[in-house]
């Protein structure tokens, strides 16, 4: 698991991740869904994010999931240092090939993660086994393998995720797929362009350098994109589903109908 995260990034992402509109535009949407999947239960419940890194969707949980005991994990001291300062809720360093838990959680948040692991089957039959029966998992991944590029590579992917695979690979693991939509709708175009650009020059910066260049805030630009990309939290909230985006957004119940199919 750790060839696919450099810790090194966890930095320079802490430093933008509160004003990028990216990581706001994300953090609406998941704020929003994990409101209504937490309202149904009761008070006590249990949340877990795999992979929180420095913190920056914790701390948005920890607001949403009023009334229930909220749990970061990660693989990586670097990421949970920062998120120390952004969260009061307990912070776990730990492998998910190893979880160090004895209960099981209701819900469960995966943002940006399984994209990172070459074997991401396995990671998601292992979240199906922290689940509580009838438990949901919350997960974002990246979308569309047209859409690689450089940046990808800079952010270790293993891959980019088409509907139907992530489809299949949850069902596969024991899950039963109640809502799957593509989100960040508004950014396709721009993307695509970008890809395809980058990929027709002959003399183009390294990945790195270019992906510094994507992460970087362009205060107009940034307002514009994420004024554009705010009403998707609410469609999203409704269970709409969005014809195309950068991104997919699934919740995926615990299958009680078939518990040893993740085994």
């Amino acid at each position: 698991m750790s060839d696919g995260f450099d810790p090194a990034l966890f930095e320079p992402l802490a430093a933008i991740e509160d004003r990028h509109f990216w990581f706001r535009a994300r953090n609406r949407v998941i704020a929003a869904v994990a409101a209504r999947l937490v309202a149904r239960l009761a008070s006590g419940f249990r949340v877990l994010e795999v992979g929180c890194g420095a913190g920056n969707v914790l701390r948005v949980l920890e607001t949403t999931c009023r009334g229930g005991l909220l749990t970061g994990m990660d693989l990586f001291g670097e990421g949970l240092a920062h998120a120390r300062r952004r969260t009061r809720c307990p912070l776990v360093a730990a492998d998910l090939r190893r979880p160090p838990f004895r209960c099981g959680f209701d819900l469960i948040g995966a943002f940006d993660v399984i994209e990172h692991l070459e074997d991401d089957r396995e990671a998601l039959a292992d979240l199906r086994r922290l689940l509580n029966p009838g438990g949901r998992l919350l997960v974002t991944v990246p979308a569309h393998r047209s859409l690689w590029s450089y940046f990808d590579e800079a952010a270790h992917h293993a891959r980019r995720y088409e509907a139907a695979e992530l489809e299949e690979k949850l069902t596969a693991a024991g899950y039963r797929v109640e809502y799957l939509t593509p989100y960040m709708l508004s950014l396709y175009p721009l993307l695509w362009l970008a890809r395809r650009a980058a990929g027709r020059l002959d003399r183009r910066p390294a990945a790195q350098q270019l992906t510094q260049r994507d992460l970087r805030i362009y205060p107009v630009l940034n307002r514009l994109l994420e004024w554009a990309l705010a009403p998707e939290a609410r469609l999203i909230a409704r269970r709409r589903r969005l014809p195309l985006g950068t991104s997919l957004l699934a919740i995926a119940a615990a299958d009680t109908a078939t518990p040893n199919s993740a085994r």
